[in-house]
């Protein structure tokens, strides 16, 4: 059992596409439930049925919803940041329960903010009101470089996915200048097996 409490917590994993976050997140969901843990699993944008709509939308393939405008990909995240928070993570929480999120607040602000060049005070704004200020107890950045990112791709890429090398290099630039900003994140070198980079998360959990 983990030295440090973490019931009642969340956990964020953030990243650039296909660093292997999601990966990373049911392998702790899986140890944390091994560990005795009762433990409620998300993932943004998702995680609600009106969630799931904004999902279908802003993860798009390719030539659909073409239109959206990245203002409108921004309020879609933060529709769907609102709902999973009010109807998923805060009621796990207050249960007492740890919750493991794939992607929270600071996605938001490296890809819309750092990515598109939306405002950055305004989509931390926003994040206040779509969390009512909730944060994570814990970020685990897994940090891959941009062109890693592409040389792993080998399915079908959404709307996000495809943009050039230089968006993806910009979103890592800002989780990184974001982890930095925050105590509670920390940097895991994503560029190692799975088994090494979920020993890795473990150690940092003391579990």
């Amino acid at each position: 059992m983990s030295d440090i409490v973490l019931n009642g917590k969340l956990i964020a994993f953030e990243g650039i596409d296909t660093s292997g976050k999601t990966t990373q997140a049911r392998r702790l969901v899986t140890r944390l439930r091994e560990s005795g843990y009762s433990v409620v699993s998300t993932v943004e944008p998702g995680g609600t049925v009106i969630g799931e709509a904004a999902r279908a939308i802003v993860l798009s393939k390719p030539g659909e919803h073409s239109a959206l405008l990245p203002f409108s990909e921004l309020l879609l995240f933060m529709i769907s940041r609102a709902q999973n928070t009010y109807e998923v993570i805060r009621p796990a929480l207050q249960a007492g329960m740890t919750v493991v999120v794939s992607r929270y607040r600071m996605s938001s602000e490296a890809y819309q903010g750092y990515g598109r060049g939306i405002d950055l005070e305004f989509i931390q704004s926003l994040n206040e009101h779509a969390t009512d200020g909730l944060r994570p107890d814990v970020t685990f950045l897994i940090d891959i470089s941009a062109e890693t990112a592409v040389q792993r791709k080998t399915t079908e890429h959404d709307r996000i996915e495809i943009e050039a090398v230089d968006f993806h290099r910009r979103v890592r630039q800002g989780f990184l200048e974001l982890v930095a900003a925050d105590p509670h994140a920390v940097v895991i070198d994503g560029d190692r097996t799975p088994d090494e980079i979920a020993k890795d998360v473990a150690r940092h959990l003391q579990l």
